[in-house]
């Protein structure tokens, strides 16, 4: 776990999440992508955030990807990756986050302010302008992280959502 130092006040909107919605590439990953001579996109993962996602699941909190991304190859990644974790809320080619969290929303019934939205470049701040909770891997662009509730102590693709999984998680069973 992290040695962040969470306020009382932070801890209390922590608690309150019930819905995690992160960008994918700089967040899941590392931002880079690999292609072979035809085209073969790969892209790497952390198993702390693939351990971590079924902890939430369990504890009744919604997750969602979100990806500008639109490659056919870049979207089959996303699409195995969300098989393998049961996400079934996966907005691909999203350039308009704002409106799908919106979206993501109104379909469980929930606040915006009980949705985390996890990202880390310019795109992303639209989002997290409406959610209760933002937070950013620490190589986020640096407009992100001044506009930031949190900053992971871990880069992207590196298990960022695992770490935000764990504060969620500790800021409940603190109440």
């Amino acid at each position: 776990m992290s040695k962040l130092k969470i306020s009382k006040t932070l801890r209390s909107k922590l608690a309150k999440i019930k819905a995690i919605v992160t960008d994918v590439d700089g967040v899941l990953t590392d931002g880079t992508f690999w292609w072979d001579k035809d085209e073969l996109e790969l892209k790497r993962f952390h198993f702390a955030d693939i351990t971590g996602i079924p902890l939430a699941q369990r504890a009744g909190i919604k997750i969602a990807l979100m990806s500008g991304e639109s490659s056919h190859s870049g979207m089959a990644i996303v699409d195995r990756y969300s098989k393998k974790l049961r996400i079934e809320d996966v907005y691909k080619g999203c350039h308009d986050k704002q409106r799908a969290v919106k979206e993501f929303a109104k379909k469980y019934g929930l606040e915006l302010s009980d949705i985390c939205f996890v990202g880390d470049d310019i795109n992303d701040l639209p989002a997290m302008m409406v959610t209760g909770l933002s937070v950013a891997p620490k190589n986020a662009n640096d407009s992100v992280l001044e506009f930031v509730d949190i900053i992971s102590s871990k880069d992207g693709g590196q298990g960022v959502i695992r770490e935000v999984i764990g504060f969620i998680l500790s800021s409940r069973n603190s109440k």
